[in-house]
């Protein structure tokens, strides 16, 4: 069944979907949302660990693979809202030399845009959903706006974290945050209850229920949950995008047709749904002319240092982004094992996180680990790491040979980190064990191996299709009128979380589309 023709169609309701629409929406356009999770409002959000889980994953299963498998389900997200529904809020911008990495370094690739060409639709995001923070103080910060709002308030527990950086000689600034110190465009101020990841029912934390969702259903954008986007459907000669296929919550095949496709999936999906795409006219998949779809998928390295001090780090109160930051070691070749890192000092830490901590520590069980939930639920502190990973064509998205209901391969991750990626990690290790251990902590420990976050690449955007699959735009070298936008757009992801740049950069897309519409959809 095939429903009315319109403007746009978009695929996924997350942070850049709903983003995308709310301003094409605004330009007058017909836009219709096909998000696969269900509807998610503000009093859906419960402040548990428990019911946090909800906002996780909850679709067809996806295949993890690699020596360093990402953890999927944790990343994405599940509902209306997207991932960005429990996001940490930590929002530090790109530095200029990420998005030049191949030409100054001679390593990874190059963004086909500058920061130059972002830094105006850093400004604007960060005055339309409101930033806290302290540009002045924040010295490693490229060239932008002040941020709106002052940063939100440091607990005991940052505070005695960055004593240790300054015993070592290293700076702090307060993480910038999309969280409101302050009451902001009609948002209150945060509480400081801790619960970010749960989604924030107050509406603190800049998510699309409160950001771009209202402006997105006021500008008569149609959203439709429940509907499970298999492939782009495209015209006889197979130059140009009609629609796609869908199936409804009640298992039925559907059509929905437009002059534009947008696919603002997860960076695991939009490539499974592009190989899934295949035709006589597309043998390899849709936009894959370069081969390259579902290929350079990267994840940051995580990584946690903690101290046990005996005095009350207030490690209960906060936010689930972090205090402050420190950017010393952001020059990708200034220390062993290239690539960028931003420090993480103190976090909200609810009784689940203490004893996921305590995984860490593995000679911990019985009485002994009775003991440390005591003590850490009171005096335990922590800094993290968002280290940056070279994009490599053999970390990528295929076609599994698992299939779902409907008889179409699901995704299969594959990833591994490099020797250079685990140099990095061993340098950001060792730093860490200093930091904490020059604090007056009288117990200090390092995680032993890395973690991964944020799910970035599989789609990525490049000057010609030859070494891309989108250009700067999020337009498909292959397809005029098929998009891609989010995460999986990133040629390289820098040493920071994405979610600030990927605003960013849909914004930038929205405009040029809403003023070359005519040329878009011929």
């Amino acid at each position: 069944m095939a429903s009315a023709k319109v403007d746009v169609v978009i695929v996924g309701g997350g942070a850049s979907g709903i983003l995308l629409a709310a301003k094409l929406g605004q330009a007058g356009k017909k836009v219709v949302i096909l998000e696969m999770g269900p509807p998610l409002g503000l009093d859906d959000l419960v402040s548990s660990q428990i019911w946090s889980r909800r906002l996780k994953w909850g679709g067809v299963p996806v295949v993890s693979e690699g020596k360093n498998p990402v953890a999927h389900n944790f990343q994405s997200g599940w509902g209306l809202g997207g991932a960005a529904m429990h996001q940490f809020a930590n929002w530090p911008r790109f530095h200029p030399e990420d998005f030049r990495v191949r030409t100054q370094y001679g390593r990874g690739l190059d963004w086909p845009i500058s920061y130059a060409d972002l830094r105006p639709y850093y400004d604007r995001i960060q005055k339309e959903v409101g930033l806290s923070g302290d540009h002045v103080a924040e010295v490693w910060r490229p060239a932008g706006d002040p941020y709106p709002m002052p940063p939100i308030r440091w607990f005991k527990q940052a505070e005695l974290l960055a004593e240790g950086f300054r015993k070592v000689g290293m700076r702090t600034a307060p993480m910038p945050l999309a969280i409101n110190s302050v009451s902001y465009n009609g948002r209150p101020a945060c509480i400081y209850d801790g619960w970010c990841e749960a989604g924030c029912p107050t509406g603190a934390l800049v998510n699309p229920q409160v950001t771009y969702l209202p402006i997105a259903k006021k500008a008569g954008v149609e959203i439709r949950t429940d509907a499970y986007v298999t492939r782009v459907l495209v015209n006889a000669k197979g130059d140009r995008a009609s629609g796609v296929e869908y199936y409804d919550k009640a298992r039925e095949r559907r059509e929905q047709h437009a002059d534009v496709v947008v696919l603002s999936a997860f960076s695991a999906s939009n490539p499974r749904i592009l190989l899934n795409s295949v035709n006589d006219k597309h043998p390899q998949g849709l936009a894959n002319s370069s081969g390259l779809v579902g290929h350079y998928v990267a994840a940051h390295i995580t990584f946690s240092a903690f101290a046990m001090f005996e005095e009350n780090t207030e490690n209960h109160m906060g936010t689930s982004g972090a205090f402050g930051m420190s950017q010393d070691g952001y020059v990708k070749d200034s220390h062993p094992g290239f690539g960028s890192y931003t420090w993480t000092i103190g976090v909200a830490m609810k009784p689940n996180d203490v004893l996921g901590f305590a995984n860490s520590r593995p000679q911990l069980f019985g009485s002994a680990l009775h003991d440390f939930m005591k003590r850490a639920s009171r005096g335990l502190a922590r800094i993290g790491v968002q280290a940056e990973e070279l994009p490599s064509a053999e970390n990528r998205v295929v076609l599994s040979d698992r299939k779902d209901a409907y008889g179409f391969p699901l995704a299969r991750v594959i990833h591994s980190l490099d020797e250079n990626s685990m140099q990095l990690f061993n340098h950001i290790r060792a730093e860490g064990d200093r930091i904490v251990k020059a604090t007056r902590a009288k117990e200090t420990w390092t995680n032993p191996s890395p973690g991964l976050a944020h799910f970035l690449g599989g789609t990525v955007m490049g000057k010609s299709a030859k070494d891309s699959v989108a250009d700067g735009y999020g337009r498909t070298h292959d397809v005029g009128n098929l998009f891609i936008t989010g995460g999986g757009l990133f040629p390289t992801i820098a040493g920071v979380h994405p979610t600030f740049t990927l605003h960013a950069l849909t914004l930038r897309t929205a405009d040029y589309m809403a003023k070359n519409w005519g040329a878009i959809a011929v």
